[in-house]
C-alpha cells in the first residue's frame, strides 16, 4: 500500500463484500465441519472452495462452513444455496470435485448431479 487511495479502495471492496453478506444475497457454499466431515475430509475441501472462488473472483459467492448437516453416511457435504434456486446438496465431495463444481454449477447455474444427495441415493436403489 502505497497511498491513501489504494487505502481508500481496499476499504470499498471490503465494505461491498460485507454488504453481500448482510442484504443475503449473492450465492452460498456451505460445508458441514462437524467431526464426522472433518473426519472424511471436509476440511481440504472447505479449502479448496475458499481457493477456487478466489481464483474466479467470485465476489457474489461466500464460503462458510456449519455443524453437522445430518447425514454423516455421505460425508464431506456440500450445500450450495443460489437465489431463486432450490438448495443442492452435494455428497462424499473431495478436493478433485470443487472446481467442476464451481464452474458448472455457481457460474454456470447448471448443478454436477452426479455428486448431488438425490442421484446418490437413486444409485443405491
Amino acid at each position: 500500500m502505497k497511498s491513501l487511495k489504494e487505502l481508500e479502495e481496499i476499504r470499498n471492496k471490503a465494505l461491498a463484500q460485507i454488504d453481500i453478506r448482510k442484504k443475503g444475497e449473492g450465492t452460498r457454499i456451505v460445508v458441514g465441519m462437524a467431526t464426522c466431515g472433518i473426519a472424511a475430509g471436509a476440511r481440504p475441501v472447505l479449502t479448496a472452495f475458499v481457493e477456487e472462488v478466489a481464483k474466479r473472483n467470485l465476489s457474489y459467492v461466500t464460503v462458510t462452513q456449519t455443524g453437522c448437516i445430518g447425514a454423516c453416511r455421505l460425508e464431506p457435504i456440500v450445500e450450495g444455496y443460489t437465489p431463486g434456486a432450490e438448495k443442492v446438496t452435494y455428497v462424499k465431495v473431495n478436493p478433485d470435485m470443487v472446481s467442476r463444481i464451481v464452474a458448472e454449477h455457481i457460474v454456470n447455474g447448471k448443478p454436477v448431479t452426479e455428486h448431488t444427495i438425490g442421484y446418490n441415493e437413486e444409485k443405491k436403489n
